[in-house]
């Protein structure tokens, strides 16, 4: 990363296209490309559009990869330009994140004596998400040019093209068409019939081609032009391209024909610098800037850039698969990855946009409904892996870390999801204190999600307690495990809040609890019991121990001591370690206490939180991208602050240094929620106190100059810069804010300047 606001690559080696597909991808939160390299056979192409899922021959229903229509063959004098085949002389490949923007800039030999450079260009309009464009730039340095340009659309792209197991095309093209100076292609889902359109057309601004010929190749549809060029001139082309389906549109075909007409009348130009325009806005309200420090600078930014162009507020229907729009790992399903780690950054950047993806909640209730049903409960329980409608997808199969076949169980038994969404939607609501959706939808789903635990929870007569048997927990080394403390608490904490919405909008808008009563048919006799095992559920936090059982037994399993590290800083198994025994030992894949101590910390002593910091933090194997992240905040605020910052450089650089290794795989989404978080809840201190209170404690690492960023609360935007020596805070309207514990009160738009606490 040479430039603040750039990722780029400088060599060209032909294996890493495929990470690197992750890496260089665009999304609009509609759709995502990966970042295809057109001169290379070596690629896993992928086009997504947000919310097209199909099973058709798949293990499970998963994302479809759609027709690939960024294929672009050029040719010059006969020959191909090809980066594997030809002499590669010079490279470069750059994300330009402030704009938004995908360049490539080489030199090739395609034969003796025969050199051309290409540089072009692509994005993915976040102005209007159904358009996306490229340009091609084509100079011949060494004589004159007989330039093809052959630009298709591939209809036979699949799912998991590199697993012969589980390969699957999830649609059929119905029709390809010549549009005169542009192609189409309409495909259709195999079990949802979802119709998708692709368009895209070949233009020259102060040149024309000789002759456009159109090309029907069943499976691809092609349009090729050529020219003449003399030697150093530089000929242009650009590719204009379109996308609509029938989730938006009655006449998917007609609408993507339209929508290319229009762009093409716009011109390319102008719609980049609208796409330019937003992405200045968004980094306007959402950058974070280190001065110190260049590599994590840029690396925050890549992780921002990449989280953001996941989602959008205009389709409350999708939201965002633990890979984004950037791959197809976990089948592009949405996890509790999402509210627990990517939705504070929209809470506190784009609300908007934060609404949106809880509607998707709200949306899928009936599939959480069902899979209640399906189980022997009543109410919502919220699949661990979900994708249109709500139901369970998570696979029955998969392979353990040896390979083998094994059980996948988190789709049964890991129910704290449907805890995490509550704990979401109360974090938004406290954030914007939208009453509109906490009264209309959000108090709906957590009703739903009270009355599925109600029928989850055992009631022990020997110990007077409710408990929660054969569950996993955030660790997932550990499965059929009873009172996970994580899942209990914050069960507790479900019944608890719940209660007290119920009495606030008994207060404020009776009418709207009477609609939600009558419509779940609630009595006095649920909140009772809602009550009851809130009082009496079982917590594994005795008095006397600062240290809390992550769940019943843990404390007699087999102990095993890390002691050393990969090249990236990650754990390695302990030696003599049987990886088929971890359910035996007491090594964790991730946070599971400590997750719900950074979730809830005003639940918890200093004490409590350094000392399980302490003895989890021993035992972490940081087998999730979620996990560093976490362990980063807590460092931070525990006084572990050499550690926090390394584990802030792990997080900041999972996707960049492949850290996990399976990158090619799509974006590490919540590790790059992780990254936002720990610079804003870590470094910038920022938290919510018990009164509702914004409150800041910044600290900075000490090679770190300074630290700038911004949050929105309570429609006020607060923006916050600290040094080593004072921090300056202000607000777009009054507010009283904490700063180091001490009580502030911003005038609009004016600064406030306090002494950095020691």
């Amino acid at each position: 990363m040479n430039d603040l606001w750039e990722f780029s690559v400088k060599d060209y080696i032909k294996e890493d296209n495929y990470k690197n597909g992750t890496l260089f991808n665009l999304a609009n939160g509609y759709s995502g490309m990966r970042g295809y390299n057109e001169f290379s056979l070596y690629n896993n192409p992928g086009n997504y559009i947000a919310g097209i899922f199909d099973r058709s021959t798949a293990q499970v229903t998963e994302l479809v990869n759609l027709p690939n229509p960024l294929l672009m063959n050029i040719y010059i004098n006969g020959q191909k330009i090809d980066l594997d085949l030809n002499n590669v002389i010079d490279y470069q490949r750059i994300l330009d994140m402030k704009n938004g923007i995908l360049r490539n800039e080489f030199i090739v030999e395609v034969q003796k004596g025969m050199r051309v450079k290409v540089e072009s260009e692509r994005f993915v309009s976040r102005k209007n998400v159904h358009r996306w464009g490229s340009r091609y730039s084509v100079t011949s340095l060494d004589s004159q040019a007989f330039l093809v340009f052959e630009s298709s659309i591939d209809g036979g792209t699949v799912n998991s093209q590199n697993n012969p197991k589980e390969v699957t095309k999830h649609y059929k093209v119905s029709s390809v068409h010549d549009l005169k100076q542009a192609i189409m292609m309409v495909v259709k889902t195999n079990d949802k019939k979802i119709e998708v359109a692709q368009a895209s057309c070949l233009v020259m601004k102060e040149r024309k081609f000789s002759k456009l010929k159109f090309n029907d190749l069943q499976c691809m549809v092609q349009q090729a032009g050529d020219i003449v060029a003399a030697k150093g001139e530089t000929v242009v082309v650009y590719k204009f391209g379109s996308s609509y389906s029938s989730r938006e549109s009655s006449n998917a075909g007609m609408d993507c024909k339209r929508e290319l007409e229009a762009f093409i009348v716009e011109g390319y130009e102008n719609e980049l610098q609208k796409h330019s325009e937003l992405w200045q806005g968004f980094w306007d309200g959402s950058d974070i800037k280190i001065q110190g420090n260049t590599q994590a600078q840029a690396a925050l930014r890549f992780n921002i850039f990449h989280l953001s162009s996941c989602a959008y507020d205009k389709d409350q229907t999708v939201s965002i698969g633990a890979k984004g729009l950037h791959g197809e790992g976990y089948k592009g399903h949405v996890f509790w990855d999402t509210e627990t780690f990517m939705l504070p950054f929209f809470i506190y950047t784009q609300p908007e946009v934060a609404r949106a993806l809880l509607m998707y909640r709200y949306n899928t209730l009936d599939g959480a409904r069902r899979n209640a049903f399906m189980n022997g409960f009543s109410g919502a329980q919220y699949a661990w892996e979900s994708a249109d409608d709500g139901l369970e997808t998570t696979p029955k199969w998969g392979y353990d870390y040896n390979n083998k076949p094994v059980r996948i169980w988190t789709g049964d038994i890991e129910v704290h999801i449907s805890s995490d969404i509550v704990f979401s939607i109360f974090e938004y609501y406290r954030a914007t204190e939208d009453k509109d959706f906490m009264f209309k939808y959000g108090s709906e789903i957590i009703f739903e999600v009270c009355r599925f635990w109600t029928g989850r929870t055992v009631y022990n007569k020997d110990k007077d307690l409710w408990e929660i048997k054969s569950v996993i927990g955030p660790d997932e080394f550990h499965e059929h495990v009873d009172n996970n403390f994580y899942t209990n608490y914050l069960v507790k904490w479900t019944f608890s809040k719940a209660l007290e919405l119920r009495q606030k909008m008994k207060d404020e808008c009776p009418w709207e609890l009477n609609r939600i009563e009558n419509y779940l048919c609630l009595t006095e006799k649920d909140y009772a019991a809602w009550k009851r095992i809130s009082d009496k559920i079982l917590i594994n936090k005795q008095q006397g121990t600062d240290i809390i059982e992550q769940f019943e037994g843990y404390f007699d399993l087999k102990d095993y001591e890390i002691t050393s590290a990969d090249e990236n800083g990650m754990p390695q198994w302990p030696t003599g370690l049987d990886l088929s025994e971890l359910n035996a030992t007491k090594l964790i894949k991730q946070p599971d206490v400590i997750m719900l101590m950074l979730m809830m910390p005003q639940e918890f002593s200093e004490k409590e939180l350094k000392a399980n910091y302490e003895y989890y933090e021993k035992r972490t194997m940081h087998k999730s991208s979620l996990s560093p992240s976490m362990y980063s905040i807590m460092g931070m605020k525990v006084g572990d602050t050499h550690n926090a910052f390394s584990y802030f450089m792990k997080c900041i650089n999972t996707d960049i240094k492949d850290n996990q290794g399976n990158s090619l795989m799509g974006l590490h989404a919540a590790s790059s929620a992780g990254a936002w978080q720990t610079a804003v809840y870590g470094f910038g201190g920022f938290g919510i106190d018990s009164q509702g209170m914004a409150c800041f404690s910044p600290w900075l690492a000490p090679d770190l100059q300074s630290i700038e960023f911004s949050v929105v609360y309570k429609n006020s935007r607060i923006k916050v810069f600290y040094d080593h020596k004072k921090v300056v805070i202000t607000s777009e309207r009054d507010m009283q804010v904490k700063v180091y514990s001490e009580v502030i009160l911003l005038k609009s738009g004016i600064e406030c300047e306090v002494k950095v606490n020691k």
